[in-house]
């Protein structure tokens, strides 16, 4: 039986670590702060823009500049997106295009908004094969909330209990357990190290994009 596949953005089809340094470091040089490390960012952009202003000023949500550092980032990472630096995690590209050729459906579900979201994903003609994309602002609630799993199902015409969501982090597999479908989670995201994949339940684990085609057939 052929399911249709959801995919997360960042962290499972794309590699945004580098917009993300790349903004936030530029931010914090102009206010004369030291830059943080990639591999800092990584284990913090699956918790959003909110994590990273956190990380790069070490301050929380109730300094009084807070609002202000985020919204500045968010313009800065919307005037990036059209000189990305990017890129298909290995094998994602290749994967896609064999789902394609397949004839299996496949969509983007994220918590990125459409802002970003929709002008990002331009830049790579693949993913305009992509049956529906579901952004923040399409639904009331993000994910672990099931609503934008099963809004993708609802408008691709596909049964949540045969479809398959894919993802790098606890939040996505919490969303497809509770929209009744299959959760595939992936070893080469932005992975915490306080969040070991191995407890998150999923229903598969993977180390390869191309794992996901044979799950997809079955």
């Amino acid at each position: 039986m052929t399911k249709t596949v959801l995919f997360d953005l960042d962290g499972t089809l794309l590699d945004t670590e580098k917009d993300f340094t790349r903004v936030l470091n530029s931010q914090l040089a102009s206010y004369g702060f030291a830059p943080v490390k990639p591999l800092q960012v990584r284990n913090s952009v699956s918790s959003g823009a909110r994590a990273l202003i956190k990380l790069g000023y070490n301050i929380d949500e109730s300094h009084e500049k807070f609002s202000a550092y985020l919204e500045e980032f968010l313009d800065r990472y919307e005037t990036c997106i059209s000189d990305t630096e990017c890129d298909f995690f290995p094998g994602i590209a290749s994967m896609l295009d064999a789902l394609n050729k397949a004839g299996i459906p496949w969509g983007i579900v994220t918590n990125k908004p459409s802002r970003f979201t929709l002008p990002l994903i331009k830049n790579f003609p693949i993913l305009s094969s992509s049956g529906v994309v579901i952004c923040a602002d399409h639904v009331k609630n993000s994910k672990p909330d099931p609503e934008g799993i099963l809004l993708a199902c609802e408008r691709m015409g596909s049964n949540p209990g045969e479809t398959i969501y894919v993802g790098d982090h606890l939040k996505d597999v919490q969303a497809t357990a509770a929209a009744g479908a299959t959760s595939i989670a992936v070893r080469w995201g932005y992975i915490p190290d306080e969040l070991p994949i191995e407890d998150w339940q999923a229903d598969h684990l993977i180390n390869y994009p191309d794992e996901i085609l044979a799950q997809a057939i079955r």
